[in-house]
């Protein structure tokens, strides 16, 4: 048996990120939905994805898009009912594709029954479930909320909330919450999940001095550096109940540091989270020195301890690629070969297989406290308006070129960019050395990116041109391209040259 085929599914996966409220509605209230998602499986199942990631779901005030939550074990009316989700699960599972939900263990909704007994009286069975304090030290949150506590007139107190204040965090040093929390995925793992993308797990364990940092000072929010050990024995046990379940369930962890060594620990020694984000790449424009210093620093860190890496270059939280790349359709075309065949697993977020752009957002169209809601538009479905929504004003804006760039035109279109991602992800399954294959960097201008990937006998190269102009990449034996960015050479013998922004797959020329 290979080491590819004994390897965990998720280790040789893509993972297609959907936010459930912009993909697809299907009841004409300009809300996406599940029922949504439903039809359009076969676009996911016809683009080569793995698995699909659903943001939240579940019960919300949506003070922040679902992050709130004040009922884990429901889905929220916006998005449809727990037959929903069953029939979208057996569904995915009937092509092929994975079923991950977003667990949320830092913070509930101030609306969740459980926060509302906590704050009913000082001796409530469920005091102890939140954080309180008679006095705030100077912890800031995130979200532009200032402190990151806030005055309950009622009972006298500070309640910690490290996000907003309709976010009250959870005390998980008290055992009932992770009685409780555990309960939360054993409902969800029994329904038949296949995993869990775990949201800022890093956050779960405060400092027990509650003593004041002076990176608040700045007003940094403790969210971006807090880095507790306690965080890990409540992974770790989350980790014991995941392992427990048949079919090989899998946690991936949001650890927002920025330090690949720091956020190395959250594997554990194997008892931890299967995957952790890296999110150094969605900071990074599109320029060779910091690609390389990253990919360089991933493979420092986790090569040697067996941990196994994850690429992932925009989300519902951060600009598009295209739009950080300066609008160049080109150059998210070469990125989506890096991300596609690196060493890792990497993650897609809704619409880049498509070329979209952020949309523009005015005062008048804003929703998001945080400023995140370009990134978060309207999945353009149709060439004509309204694009596939019809019914209901979507709740965002569609993003630029939504007629050009809607699935519909692309379909079928020859080089278009999703037919560039059915080609990636399919020569991607097709090559071992690229999804379960070592990594190399090979010597090459400074401009150029180039790596080997190989498994056995396996073997592929890939070249990245991130400047405007060509550049001359000879090398020895006879290569034959097998994906091109720019569809330029496809199935041809390579030339020796790379074009301005291409990047491309080489395999042996057999024979």
């Amino acid at each position: 048996m290979s080491e590819s085929s004994q390897a965990p599914w998720w280790k040789g996966a893509t993972i297609y990120q959907i936010y459930p409220r912009s993909f697809a509605d299907s009841n004409g209230d300009g809300i996406g939905d599940l029922n949504g998602v439903l039809r359009h499986l076969d676009h996911l199942q016809q683009l080569g994805v793995d698995a699909l990631w659903l943001s939240p779901i579940f019960r919300s005030p949506m003070a922040d898009a679902g992050y709130d939550i004040s009922d884990y074990c429901d889905i929220d009316p916006l998005f449809g009912s727990l037959a929903d989700i069953d029939r979208l699960i057996a569904e995915a599972h009937a092509r092929g594709i994975r079923v991950l939900l977003d667990f949320v263990p830092n913070h509930t909704s101030d609306e969740h029954p459980w926060f509302v007994e906590s704050r009913s009286s000082r001796d409530n069975p469920k005091r102890d479930w939140y954080i309180w304090r008679d006095q705030p030290n100077n912890w800031r949150a995130a979200l532009g909320a200032g402190s990151a506590w806030t005055w309950d007139e009622h009972t006298q107190q500070y309640y910690l909330h490290l996000f907003l204040a309709k976010q009250p965090d959870l005390n998980w040093r008290n055992p009932e919450v992770v009685a409780a929390m555990h309960d939360v995925l054993c409902f969800w793992l029994d329904r038949g999940v296949d995993g869990f993308r775990i949201d800022v797990i890093h956050c779960t364990g405060k400092d027990p001095s509650f003593a004041d940092d002076p990176r608040c000072q700045t007003g940094q929010p403790l969210s971006d550096f807090n880095d507790q050990p306690y965080s890990h024995e409540v992974l770790r046990g989350l980790r014991r109940l995941v392992d427990s379940y048949p079919g090989d369930r899998m946690l991936v962890g949001e650890v927002n540091i920025r330090s690949t060594e720091r956020v190395l620990q959250y594997y554990g020694a194997g008892d931890e989270l299967h995957l952790a984000f890296n999110f150094n790449p969605l900071d990074a424009p599109w320029d060779p020195v910091l690609f390389r210093t990253c990919i360089r620093e991933v493979e420092h860190w986790l090569q040697p301890s067996g941990a196994w890496p994850t690429w992932v270059l925009s989300n519902h939280d951060n600009v598009r690629q295209r739009s950080r790349y300066r609008g160049s359709e080109q150059a998210a075309r070469a990125a989506a070969v890096l991300l596609l065949t690196l060493r890792g697993t990497p993650f897609i977020y809704q619409g880049e297989e498509l070329g979209l752009e952020d949309a523009l957002i005015t005062a008048d169209t804003r929703v998001d406290p945080g400023g995140r809601d370009g990134c978060r538009a309207p999945i353009p479905w149709q060439a004509e308006p309204p694009h596939g929504w019809s019914g209901a004003e979507p709740w965002l804006p569609f993003p630029p070129e939504a007629d050009e760039l809607a699935a519909e035109r692309q379909t079928g279109a020859a080089n278009s960019v999703l037919a560039l991602y059915q080609r990636l992800l399919a020569a991607r399954k097709a090559s071992p050395a690229l999804h379960h294959g070592s990594f190399e960097e090979l010597p090459s201008h400074p401009e150029v990116l180039v790596y080997r990937r190989q498994l056995g006998n396996d073997c592929r190269l890939v070249c990245i041109n991130f400047a405007e102009h060509s550049h001359a990449y000879p090398h020895a034996g006879a290569w034959q391209v097998e994906v091109a960015s720019d569809g330029v050479g496809e199935g041809e013998p390579y030339s020796g040259t790379l074009n301005s922004l291409q990047a491309v797959i080489l395999r042996p020329t057999e024979g």
